[in-house]
């Protein structure tokens, strides 16, 4: 059984909750459409779920829920853009990016009075991977070229950035969260960026 997914059975006794539950969650769009897997097993058809993420999901909501409602929660989880502008100097004051980020996205993006929340996103990833020494600044700017060229045509959809290199070459992919993929050996993946978390995490700064 692969182990990067998790049955319906095995997730509901693992995390105490209720087939009720769950697809109440479903329909609330808290856990989304696409993380319910139907596959063929020796039994019939049964349905699997993305391990990490339906963990770390449900997990969230049992502690949220009691401060939050379920259309707050819904809301902070959607990877929908959502119509939020922030100045460079606003970004600076909620930790989105530091100095030398804004400094290296608006050489990319140009100077502007306000940035859309698309491209706020894109500060926040480039600062997320400079922070860490895994990036040069010189790929950083390869990296906010890659996500304004094609992230738009994934939006809404959960969707994954995988940094990777090949003979000191860098390379940065965009795709989709239920994509499987494969490298030759030569490959080292530096690193790999749900982008729905980055987009709640930034929420949660703005907001």
């Amino acid at each position: 059984m692969d182990s990067n997914v998790i049955s319906k059975k095995e997730l509901l006794e693992l995390t105490g909750i209720s087939y009720g539950q769950l697809y109440r969650w479903k329909r609330k769009n808290l856990i989304p459409e696409e993380w319910f897997i139907r596959r063929s097993t020796f039994t019939g058809q049964e349905t699997f779920f993305p391990r990490e993420q339906i963990m770390e999901r449900i997990d969230k909501i049992i502690n949220m829920k009691e401060g939050l409602s379920l259309d707050e929660l819904a809301d902070m989880f959607s990877p929908n853009l959502s119509g939020s502008m922030l100045s460079p100097e606003e970004m600076l004051e909620r930790n989105i990016v530091s100095n030398t980020s804004l400094e290296l996205f608006i050489r990319q993006q140009g100077k502007l009075e306000t940035y859309s929340f698309h491209q706020i996103l894109y500060a926040y990833i480039l600062e997320r991977l400079l922070v860490t020494g895994e990036m040069s600044l010189d790929e950083g700017a390869g990296l906010v070229q890659v996500l304004a060229s094609h992230y738009p045509k994934l939006e809404g959809k959960p969707c994954e950035l995988i940094f990777m290199r090949k003979m000191g070459i860098s390379t940065f992919v965009l795709v989709s969260s239920s994509t499987d993929l494969y490298f030759d050996s030569g490959v080292k993946v530096v690193k790999r960026l749900n982008l729905g978390k980055c987009i709640e995490e930034l929420k949660a700064k703005i907001s």
